[in-house]
C-alpha cells in the first residue's frame, strides 16, 4: 500500500496569512524625552509606520543598523557635543539612499542645523507649529513616487487637496496630544511663538571682511543702508494701522534686509535673516530655501566657524535691488 503525501489541499483554517504586510513608509522618531506611545497616533495619522521613538545618544548607532528608513523625524532644539557629527551622518544617509528628513530645530541649533543641510530631501523646521509639523510630515510621505502611480494634470487639484485634508487631519491629531496633561519635558507639539514675538530690531554680524566689491556706481543707482532700513521700517509700521498677516512678504523683507547688509559690509546670519523676514521661522527658512535655489541670494560659509552659514545676495540681485531703488524713486519724485 502507498502512502499518500501530496499537499495538493490546504489545511482548513491555514489557507490565509497571519497578518497582511504593513506597506507603509517608515518613520523613525529621534528625540530626547519622547514617548513612543504618544507618536502612534501622529504617525498613523500621517500614514506612517513608526519604527521607533529614541534618543539622540542612541541614534547614531540605530541608523547604521537601521536596514530601511524612508522618513526620519530628528528633534534637536539645544546644542550637543554629538549633534553636529549626528547631522552629518544623517544627511549623508538621506543622500545615499533618498530618506526623506525633518529637522525641528530651536533657535540655539538653527545655524548648525542650515549649515549641515544638504539632501533635497530635508525639511528644516525652527519651532514649529503643530500645522507646520503636520505639512512637513504629509511631505516626507509624498517626495517620493509610489509604485504604480500615475500623475495627470487633471487629477493635480483632487490631490491638492487630498493633502491639504491630510494636513488638516495630521494638526487636528498632534493638536489632541497636547491638550494631555504631560509631566516630562517631551518635545512640545504646542503652537510656537510666531517670530514677529522676537525683537523686531535686526542687528548685523560683526564686519568681518569686504562680502564682495560693491556695485559700480556708474552704472547703478546710490543707494545709502539708512535709506533701504528706512524701508524696511515703514513697511513694519503697517502692522500698527492695519492687520500685519495681510501683508507678510518675507521674500522682499530679507532681500531688503541682504541689500542693506551688503553696503554696511556686513554678513548676515540665518538667524538674523529669519528675524528680518517678520513671519514665522519655519516659513522664512522654507524662503531661504527658496531664494537659494533660484539663485538669488547665495551660501556663505564663515573662515572662523564651519558650523555658521552667512547669506547673502547674489551680484545680479544687488544690482537689480539698486536698479529698482533708482526707478522707484523717479516715480515717487515724478
Amino acid at each position: 500500500m502507498t502512502e499518500d503525501f501530496s499537499y495538493s489541499l490546504p489545511i482548513q483554517g491555514h489557507d490565509k496569512p497571519i497578518a497582511a504586510r504593513d506597506e507603509r513608509a517608515g518613520l523613525l522618531v529621534v528625540a530626547d524625552w519622547i514617548d513612543q506611545d504618544e507618536l502612534a497616533p501622529v504617525a498613523d495619522a500621517a500614514g506612517l509606520r513608526l519604527l521607533g521613538a529614541i534618543g539622540l545618544s542612541e541614534a547614531a548607532d540605530r541608523l547604521d543598523r537601521q536596514t530601511q528608513c524612508d522618513t526620519l523625524l530628528l528633534f534637536c532644539p539645544s546644542l550637543t557635543p554629538t549633534l553636529e557629527r549626528l547631522l552629518v551622518q544623517v544627511e549623508t544617509q538621506a543622500i545615499q539612499t533618498g530618506m526623506a528628513v525633518i529637522l525641528v530645530a530651536g533657535w540655539e541649533t538653527v545655524e548648525l542645523a542650515f549649515a549641515c543641510v544638504r539632501s533635497a530631501h530635508t525639511q528644516l523646521l525652527c519651532d514649529p507649529d503643530r500645522t507646520e509639523l503636520a505639512a512637513a510630515l504629509v511631505a516626507a510621505g509624498e517626495h517620493r513616487p509610489i509604485s504604480g502611480r500615475v500623475h495627470e494634470m487633471d487629477r493635480e487639484g483632487v490631490r491638492l487637496q487630498q493633502l491639504s485634508e491630510e494636513v488638516g487631519r495630521l494638526a487636528r491629531t498632534i493638536e489632541a496630544l497636547t491638550q494631555r496633561n504631560r509631566l516630562s519635558a517631551a518635545p512640545s507639539f504646542e503652537l510656537a511663538p510666531r517670530i514677529s514675538d522676537r525683537a523686531a530690531d535686526y542687528i548685523g554680524m560683526p564686519v568681518l571682511a569686504p562680502v564682495s566689491a560693491p556695485a559700480r556706481a556708474a552704472e547703478t543707482p546710490s543707494v545709502s543702508p539708512q535709506q533701504v532700513r528706512d524701508m524696511l521700517r515703514a513697511r513694519r509700521i503697517r502692522a500698527d494701522f492695519l492687520p500685519g498677516d495681510l501683508f507678510a512678504d518675507p521674500a522682499w523683507d530679507m532681500l531688503l534686509d541682504l541689500l542693506a547688509a551688503r553696503l554696511e559690509q556686513e554678513r548676515v546670519s540665518v538667524s538674523s535673516l529669519c528675524i528680518a523676514a517678520a513671519v514665522p521661522p519655519t516659513t522664512a527658512l522654507r524662503w531661504i530655501r527658496t531664494l537659494t535655489e533660484k539663485g538669488l541670494v547665495e551660501r556663505q560659509a564663515d573662515p572662523h566657524d564651519g558650523r555658521r552659514i552667512f547669506i547673502g545676495l547674489a551680484q545680479e540681485t544687488a544690482e537689480s535691488l539698486m536698479r529698482w531703488f533708482g526707478a522707484s524713486r523717479r516715480f515717487l519724485n515724478a
